[in-house]
């Protein structure tokens, strides 16, 4: 007699290449046009691929937090890593659900958001631009884990943080 062994996981198809570029799509349109916060930052995503989440967003006027000294204020950088942070989670998650439609994966986010983080302000918020990079360290089935960080355009790292996101 052998051994009986549960039939193998298939996991389901993977969304068309169609399909994916309408998740991209959407993600980039939701990051982008539809959280006005985004706009006032001035972020600008770089690039939206699972592994891969960073943006930019120039120094102005409206965001300096020390008069005398031209610096990003504290609350922008925190903002800006939580948003990019939600962002890589976001991708996450749409990447661990490869077989839904965008529909399906777009309504996976009515309910998320952030739970907590901690923002680490390692130097002065100074330069003419600022790059933040994001990294998934954990994808659960209520919560994403994330770290993320803040370079000036000299690629000094002026913050760093780590978030967790609710995702159901």
């Amino acid at each position: 007699m052998s051994p009986s062994h549960p039939p193998a996981h298939t996991p389901p198809p993977r969304r068309s290449e169609a399909e994916q570029a309408r998740v991209d799509a959407a993600l980039h349109d939701l990051f982008q046009n539809r959280i006005p916060f985004n706009q006032v930052l001035g972020l600008t995503l770089l690039s939206v691929r699972h592994g891969d989440v960073h943006g930019r967003f120039d120094m102005k006027p409206e965001l300096v937090g020390h008069p005398a000294y031209g610096r990003l204020h504290g609350g922008v950088t925190a903002a800006v890593l939580d948003a990019m942070g939600g962002l890589a989670g976001m991708v996450a998650i749409a990447e661990h659900h490869a077989h839904e439609t965008m529909e399906q994966v777009m309504h996976r986010f009515s309910r998320y958001g952030t739970i907590d983080m901690r923002v680490d302000y390692l130097r002065q918020g100074i330069g003419r631009y600022f790059i933040a990079t994001t990294e998934v360290t954990r994808l659960g089935g209520r919560i994403a884990s994330t770290q993320m960080r803040l370079h000036n355009d000299a690629g000094v790292l002026i913050a760093t943080a780590s978030a967790a996101y609710s995702v159901s």
